[in-house]
């Protein structure tokens, strides 16, 4: 670390410093998707992996390459196809010059990974990736190698349906952090990018943070203390989710068949402390836990056919129980 903090009040103070500074470098590429941005970088300070939802043209690629340049970390683009193999990502042995066996490591090894259209490549290769999230590491030829620490990965995927996509099932989703939807920009916002994008203007982006001091920030996240009124409402809140138990809300047994896990309960916790320390606090409260809910419940939990005929969206059901 190059800056010395004498306390965790004094570091708590570093990073919210650090965020101002990435968020003001991000958006001189990066015109608006305020809440895009802001979870993107949470789940990184909380050591989690994101998905980005939205349709193709919203700059979902360019988000990611201008956060990995800003965060001075190395960065590999993955665009999964249908013929992509585990090989093709984790690496593969060779024979080489002097016939031994020798590990070319593959895209996988990189801070920040981009996997893109994630939902069009098969299973096989879903999983490899997987894998790698879950573990921070990846087996070649029965050997575990580490990936490089910091390691995050964010997949996009197109909401519209299309022919050759392997959606990814709710085990594997449950790997990430964040499900972050990106909308269309406002009319400002798309005449700003439109101006930028068809001029000779070009943005130089410095950067902000290191890798070590990434790695800090993540250990100081943890070390924030929780009250216990915010860790049972987390808890409670992702309880509330699962039809047909002791703790489920009536929404809950009427539209959903599947409800959130202990991961779910986790990344609240992890989350809210985040997001308390950007918004200039010291402790999370219920209200810290309520910004970050949609983001992490969203892909967790599983409508019904009466949802679906009732036309009741994932967003509305979590809505009511956070209002409840």
């Amino acid at each position: 670390m190059n800056k010395n903090f004498s306390n965790d009040v004094e570091a708590a103070n570093g990073l919210r410093t650090t965020y101002q500074d990435l968020r003001a470098e991000i958006s001189k590429v990066i015109i608006g998707q305020d809440q895009v941005v802001k979870d993107s970088l949470i789940s990184i300070f909380s050591n989690g992996h994101c998905l980005l939802v939205g349709v193709p043209g919203l700059a979902k690629t360019l988000l990611v390459n201008t956060i990995a340049r800003v965060l001075g970390l190395s960065y590999n683009r993955i665009q999964f196809t249908p013929d992509l193999m585990p090989s093709d990502i984790i690496g593969t042995e060779i024979l080489d010059e002097t016939r031994q066996f020798r590990f070319v490591k593959g895209p996988l090894f990189a801070n920040i990974i981009l996997a893109d259209e994630i939902n069009r490549t098969p299973p096989k290769t879903q999983s490899a990736l997987l894998e790698a999230m879950q573990e921070r590491a990846v087996t070649a030829a029965g050997k575990r190698y580490e990936l490089p620490a910091p390691f995050f990965v964010l997949a996009t995927q197109n909401p519209i349906e299309q022919e050759g996509t392997y959606p990814l099932p709710e085990a594997q989703l449950d790997r990430f952090m964040f499900n972050v939807t990106l909308d269309y920009p406002s009319l400002e916002e798309e005449l700003q990018v439109v101006r930028n994008t068809t001029s000779d203007y070009s943005a130089s982006l410095k950067t902000v943070i290191t890798a070590e001091e990434i790695l800090y920030y993540q250990q100081l996240i943890r070390r924030i203390p929780v009250p216990d009124n915010v860790l049972r409402y987390a808890v409670t809140l992702s309880a509330r989710t699962r039809p047909q138990t002791e703790g489920a809300a009536s929404i809950t047994n009427e539209y959903l068949s599947w409800g959130a896990g202990p991961r779910a309960s986790q990344f609240l916790v992890v989350g809210a402390k985040c997001h308390a320390v950007l918004s200039g606090k010291y402790s999370p409260d219920i209200e810290d836990v309520k910004a970050i809910a949609p983001a992490i419940l969203r892909h967790r939990i599983v409508k019904n056919f009466k949802a679906e005929a009732e036309g009741m969206s994932v967003e509305n059901i979590i809505r009511e129980l956070l209002n409840a």
